[in-house]
């Protein structure tokens, strides 16, 4: 019954400042649609940035060959450090961390089908190849497998810009092109992937082989990188290390010379990359935090009004017994009531803008592919409310004390 009375007083105040409690609603509507569009940007554009730069490998460390800047037991410096396929198999079965490691050819290659012809890097491949590099496979065609391998089929797997150059669509399994003039039959192809970070070209434009191929058609014994995924990523800085060590005992290089082998761990760059989208989230959230603190003003100056045109009823209220927490609950109650109404609007107009931005198709490779696809995220939500709860509260908070401690018998004087 106290909820009812209360929102009988509310409406009742809302009447007498429409036009004022109208404004003010309508500018916290407008501070919660700033505030959580702008963190929806924020984190789509995050997650987007994320996600492209792991499509060039899931979490993996990626190791190159290198040459050593440090004298090492005699041995100058400058030695070039040329890993093989054996270095990839040792380091599997000496680190236990190590769930799954490739080895992997890579050069540049001329591709041909009738009239059209590209030039591309081209990779010799085992099968998990397709996970680590993501380069996952459109409907009707495969990856390399492992009878690809041992019978060194002349097979080949393409991206999907390239295929569609050669061949005129992007999905042309079964048609031959050629590669350096030999025969290869395309037996799958990849669809369309965001990608920033690359090694040689996007991988839309990669022609893939299987391993053994590469190595019987060009005699290739050095590998162009080694990947490697732990089964926890958090262990990738211990992995390294070990790597170093056990890679500097076989080649007798310093194992803290990190240009001996070039090792590139994505996990670390990942983190630095969410650090960053973090501060630029925590930036969009201010900018959208002090346009609602701007819109709490018109609130607790509503609140203020209420309280002076109410100052005879109050006084009338204390006189009979209502205590200061009755006075100042009820003043806070009415300015939640307003920050909540303002902010209900606002979350549900952000909803009906974020759904239709992903009903618009996006296509092409400029900045809508990462600006273009806003996410509601809980934390996105969760920080719109606290900072409306907050506001309610101190746009409520100060006139309710005023209110409060109004001297009854003058209030009762109060006209």
């Amino acid at each position: 019954m106290q909820i009812f009375l209360l929102l009988k007083e509310f409406l009742a105040d809302i009447r007498k400042q429409k036009m004022r409690a109208f404004l003010t609603i309508v500018a916290i509507t407008w501070g919660t649609l700033a505030i959580i569009l702008l963190m929806a940007f924020g984190t789509g554009l995050g997650f987007r940035m994320q996600e492209s730069f792991l499509n060039a490998g899931d979490k993996v460390i990626r190791l190159y060959s290198g040459q050593t800047s440090k004298e090492f037991k005699g041995l100058p410096t400058g030695r070039r450090i040329r890993l093989a396929e054996d270095d990839a198999w040792l380091l599997g079965k000496t680190i236990p961390d190590i769930d799954l490691i490739h080895p992997g050819f890579g050069r540049g290659v001329h591709l041909r089908q009738g009239n059209n012809a590209a030039w591309t890097h081209m990779e010799g491949v085992f099968p998990q190849f397709e996970t680590l590099r993501r380069t996952f496979t459109a409907a009707g065609g495969r990856f390399i497998n492992e009878t690809d391998l041992l019978e060194r089929r002349r097979v080949v797997f393409l991206g999907g810009e390239i295929a569609k150059e050669l061949c005129g669509y992007e999905n042309p399994v079964g048609e031959t092109v050629t590669l350096d003039g030999l025969p290869f039959t395309i037996i799958g192809t990849m669809p369309k992937k965001l990608q920033t970070a690359m090694n040689n070209g996007p991988d839309d434009r990669r022609a893939i082989i299987p391993f053994t191929t590469f190595q019987a058609l060009y005699g290739y014994h050095y590998v162009g990188e080694i990947l490697v995924h732990t089964r926890n990523p958090n262990d990738n800085q211990r992995v390294v290390k070990q790597i170093r060590e056990i890679l500097g005992r076989k080649y007798q290089f310093d194992e803290t010379d990190e240009r001996a082998v070039q090792i590139w761990d994505m996990v670390e760059a990942e983190k630095i990359t969410r650090k960053i989208f973090l501060g630029l989230n925590i930036f969009l959230g201010v900018i959208g935090g002090m346009t609602l603190v701007i819109a709490g003003i018109g609130v607790a100056n509503i609140m203020y009004v209420v309280a002076k045109e109410r100052t005879h009823e109050i006084g009338i209220k204390r006189a009979v017994g209502a205590k200061r927490r009755h006075i100042i609950f009820q003043f806070i109650f009415e300015s939640l009531l307003i920050a909540f109404i303002g902010g209900g609007a606002g979350l549900l107009v952000s909803l009906a803008i974020v759904k239709l931005l992903w009903m618009i198709p996006i296509s092409g490779d400029g900045a809508m592919q990462f600006l273009g696809r806003p996410l509601l995220s809980n934390i996105v939500i969760i920080t719109s409310i606290t900072i409306l709860t907050l506001i309610g509260l101190l746009a409520g908070l100060f006139p309710a004390r005023k209110a409060a401690n109004v001297d009854p018998v003058e209030a009762l004087r109060y006209e």
